[in-house]
C-alpha cells in the first residue's frame, strides 16, 4: 500500500462525508431517519462486512497472526485502560468531567469508522487487529466503562456486551481459524450487505458533524490536547514501538490505524440513557471526527512510508 493510495482513499471518504453533510442541510436525511439507518449500519452491515472481510479468500494471516493480534490488542486497551485513569490530570478536568475524558480516551470510533476506514486502505490482513479491537471495546464498555461512567453506581452488564457486531466479530474469528466456507449463496449475501456499510457509515459520519454544534466545543482547549495526545502522539508511539520490535507493517499499519480513530459514540448515548450533561461529549466527538479526516490522512501516510 502506498502512500498515494491512503490518500486517495481518505480523499473519497472525504466526499462520502461532504455527503452525508450535504443531504442533512438539504433535509433528506434527519435526525429520525440518521438514527434508523445507524441501527441498519451498526447491526447489519458492520457485522456483515467483517465476515465478508474474512469470506473474501483475499486473507493470508495465520493462526499465529491472530493469536498476535489478540495478545497486541489486550495490551493496547489495557495501556488505554491506564490513561484512562490518567488523562484527566493531565488537562486538569474538573472533578465531574473527569469522567468523561476517561471515556474519551478508551473508548474511540474503531466500529461505525474504523471498520469502513480499514477496509479502505488497509491490506485484507489488517482486518484481523480491526475485529480484535472490536471485540475488546464492546468486552470493556459495558464492564469497565459503565462503572466509571455512572462512578460505580451502574452495575456491569453482561447480557449487553454480545450485540450483534459483538457475536459477528467473534464468529468471523470462529470462520477464519476453523477455514469455513458457506455456501455461494450466504457468502454473496452477506458480501452484498458489507458493501454497502462505506457509503451509509461515512454519510451517516456527514450528517452527525452538520447538526453538531461544533462552534460550541471550539474554544475548549483540553479537547485540542485530547486531539493531540489521543489522536496523533499514542499512535506514533505506538507506530515507533512496534516497529521496534520487528513486526510486519500489516500488524504495525493495522494497530495504529485503529489508535487514530475519534471519540466513540457509545460513551454519549449511554450518558444520555443516564441523564447526564452530554455538552462535553458531544463537542468533543464532533471536533474529533472532523480533525480526524486530516490526522488519520497524514499519519497513515508517514506511517505508510515508513513501515516499508
Amino acid at each position: 500500500m502506498s502512500t498515494g493510495i491512503v490518500l486517495q482513499q481518505m480523499g473519497v471518504i472525504t466526499i462520502l462525508v461532504a455527503i452525508g453533510i450535504y443531504l442533512y442541510k438539504k433535509k433528506v436525511v434527519d435526525d429520525y431517519v440518521s438514527q434508523k439507518l445507524s441501527v441498519i449500519v451498526m447491526d447489519i452491515c458492520n457485522p456483515a462486512l467483517i465476515l465478508a472481510s474474512i469470506l473474501s479468500g483475499n486473507i493470508t494471516a495465520t493462526h499465529k497472526d491472530l493469536i498476535t493480534g489478540m495478545i497486541l490488542g489486550a495490551v493496547f486497551y489495557i495501556g488505554l485502560v491506564i490513561l484512562g485513569f490518567i488523562f484527566p490530570y493531565i488537562v486538569r478536568a474538573g472533578k465531574d468531567s473527569r469522567r468523561f475524558y476517561n471515556l474519551m480516551t478508551v473508548y474511540t470510533n474503531v466500529g461505525f469508522i474504523g471498520i469502513p476506514v480499514a477496509r479502505a486502505i488497509l491490506p485484507e490482513n489488517a482486518i484481523l487487529y480491526v475485529i480484535v479491537c472490536n471485540v475488546m471495546y464492546c468486552l470493556l464498555f459495558y464492564t469497565h466503562g459503565i462503572v466509571i461512567l455512572s462512578n460505580g453506581k451502574e452495575k456491569m452488564s453482561i447480557r449487553k456486551v454480545f450485540s450483534p457486531g459483538t457475536i459477528m466479530a467473534i464468529l468471523s474469528l470462529v470462520v477464519f481459524w476453523f477455514g469455513i466456507t458457506p455456501p455461494p449463496i450466504i457468502s454473496n449475501s452477506i458480501s452484498f450487505i458489507g458493501n454497502a456499510n462505506v457509503f451509509l457509515s461515512m454519510t451517516l459520519l456527514g450528517v452527525g458533524i452538520a447538526r453538531s454544534g461544533i462552534s460550541a466545543g471550539l474554544k475548549n482547549f483540553r479537547i485540542w490536547i485530547y486531539i493531540a495526545v489521543r489522536m496523533i502522539l499514542v499512535p506514533v508511539i505506538l507506530f515507533f514501538t512496534l516497529r521496534a520490535m520487528n513486526f510486519n507493517s500489516v500488524t504495525i499499519l493495522g494497530l495504529c490505524l485503529m489508535a487514530e480513530m475519534p471519540i466513540g459514540n457509545l460513551p454519549l448515548i449511554q450518558s444520555e440513557k443516564m441523564g447526564e450533561d452530554t455538552e462535553l461529549l458531544s463537542n468533543a466527538i464532533a471536533i474529533s471526527t472532523v480533525a480526524s479526516i486530516f490526522t488519520i490522512t497524514i499519519l497513515m501516510s508517514i506511517f505508510t512510508g515508513l513501515a516499508k
